[in-house]
């Protein structure tokens, strides 16, 4: 793939894009299949067709309900293990 100056520019970007295409090919068929995490579908056929999603790094909080709620849970639960312990 030689550009030089007198190509259109329609021309070298077509050849540019048809080049990226042909790496991102390479590129996948030497990483292989991507593996699916978690258990594996009823039907294996369909196992094949899935991909793994990509992960969006999105966390997932608690409302402060929640966070209220398990604040009592361990306050309590302390409490309990406080009061075992000073009976021993």
């Amino acid at each position: 793939m030689l550009l030089s100056a007198l190509m259109p520019i329609s021309e070298i970007l077509a050849a540019l894009v048809a080049e990226r295409d042909r790496l991102n090919r390479a590129i996948d068929a030497l990483q292989g299949p991507v593996r699916r995490r978690g258990r594996p579908p009823k039907n294996p056929s369909l196992a094949a067709d899935m991909v793994a999603p990509r992960s969006t790094n999105h966390k997932r909080g608690m409302s402060a309900a929640a966070r209220k709620a398990a604040s009592q849970r361990m306050k309590a639960y302390w409490a309990k293990r406080r009061k075992a312990s000073a009976k021993n």
